[in-house]
């Protein structure tokens, strides 16, 4: 079919992301003209709500941000705190954070799998609908999400919005046989992840690639999760205290989150095809088997395909888990303790959606002078309008259902968590 002039696609509700938007389309022609993702939802003010109070205050006031993935937002609080006041946890306690965080991942990245984008690609509106004729698929992924809560709820002392964290380590940490039954749980949960790795990656993929450079973090020897250096695909390198020297925010009219780009100009992406294309040879063994199977080379350009990478880090996740949980012993210690001084402070660890930076500036009493947070989603927008803006491009030819329909599919391929609250989305597509 030809494509209608003068036309406008509304789309009132976007399930399957977080938080309140909107997409602006405005064609002329074949040309598409202007791509907007627009982020109205009201600030939230959680900065501005940090400064003032005590340095051991933001593990519990961040995690408030988000109800899907808090240990994020505490860990890289934890770090950018104790970078301040210069001091470094022990081991084993700096294990149990890498365990805490691996459950954060097992729940986050199969909520997105199953329930968020993997009706998508089976042609289904909603999960509910995919569960009338797949129920087998989506108990699956319940399952294994619960296997990642548990990690959560027993190291946090509960699953959502943990309250055991705090600055230097824990208020508890678990004895071994806490730990035991948990063990077998996971062994389960992560045969079930091999087996959703060799389902996803039999979907139908677009072909669709991108060229944004990609950045994570980088621990070598290690899959990154709660320290390292930063890294891109340009050949970037820098510590994570030069994080605003190199990474620029600005705001855009039609938004309410800032747009992040590389100090110089240029866009970039965070996220599971960021992490695993800078990181992918720290893998275990068992997970880069998974990943090989799967066809995934060694970087991943198709957003489509993150999927797969999600997949693959839930299997890592679920064996790094198990390894954390075989080799443990309790801490002497389950803190230390994080006198105040007066300093700034930067930490970053990888959301289940890419790198979440965290910056505070703390006086001699310790109360907290400046914050600053930038989330994976707001360094995302800049490319997930350029993909729209490409896929929009080679699509004009659709009609407005299904236009609309690849159009969510193309945005939820990051997973964006605009505010982890209500899920809402208008669609508008001018044709002239």
């Amino acid at each position: 079919m030809t494509h209608r002039a003068d036309r406008t696609l509304d789309v009132r509700s976007l399930a399957r992301v977080e938080g309140e938007g909107a997409m602006h389309v405005r064609v002329r022609g074949d040309t598409v003209e202007d791509v907007r993702l627009d982020i109205y939802e009201p600030p939230r003010f959680f900065e501005a709500l940090l400064r003032g109070r005590r340095h051991t205050e933001p593990p519990d006031i961040t995690a408030r941000i988000c109800g899907i993935c808090p240990v994020a937002y505490q860990m890289s609080a934890c770090a950018a705190i104790e970078d301040a006041c210069a001091v470094t946890v022990d081991q084993a306690v700096a294990d149990l954070r890498r365990l805490l965080y691996c459950g954060e991942w097992i729940e986050s990245h199969t909520l997105h799998i199953y329930l968020l984008h993997a009706p998508d690609f089976l042609g289904y509106p909603s999960a509910l609908e995919m569960a009338k004729d797949r129920r087998d698929l989506v108990e699956r992924g319940l399952a294994m999400k619960k296997a990642g809560n548990e990690i959560v709820e027993l190291l946090g002392g509960r699953a959502i919005h943990p309250i055991n964290v705090r600055v230097g380590g824990f208020y508890r940490t678990p004895s071994p046989g806490e730990l035991a039954p948990l063990r077998a749980k996971l062994r389960v949960s992560l045969d079930q992840a091999l087996e959703t790795v060799r389902w996803v990656a039999g979907f139908d993929f677009p072909d669709f690639h991108h060229d944004h450079e990609l950045l994570a973090l980088v621990s070598p020897g290690r899959y990154a999760i709660g320290s390292g250096s930063i890294a891109t695909t340009a050949g970037r390198t820098f510590d994570v205290q030069r994080f605003e020297d190199h990474i620029v925010e600005e705001q855009v009219p039609h938004s309410t989150a800032l747009h992040a780009r590389l100090a110089g100009g240029g866009r970039y992406a965070v996220g599971p095809a960021a992490r695993y294309t800078l990181n992918r040879q720290w893998l275990s063994p068992l997970a880069l088997e998974a990943a090989d199977a799967a066809g995934l080379g060694a970087e991943c350009r198709n957003p489509y395909r993150s999927i797969v990478v999600r997949a693959v880090e839930t299997v890592y996740a679920l064996d790094e888990a198990i390894r954390l949980i075989d080799r443990y012993e309790p801490p002497a210690r389950s803190f230390v303790d994080v006198p105040p001084r007066q300093a700034v402070g930067y930490g970053a660890t990888e959301a289940p959606r890419g790198i979440l930076f965290h910056r505070y500036g703390l006086d001699a009493d310790g109360l907290i002078t400046s914050a600053r947070i930038v989330p994976p989603t707001s360094q995302n927008q800049a490319s997930i309008e350029d993909d729209l803006r490409r896929f929009v491009a080679g699509r004009l030819d659709l009609d407005d259902e299904h236009l609309t329909w690849q159009c969510e599919q193309a945005i939820r391929n990051y997973d964006p968590c605009i505010s982890c609250s209500t899920h809402y989305l208008d669609l508008t597509v001018e044709r002239r």
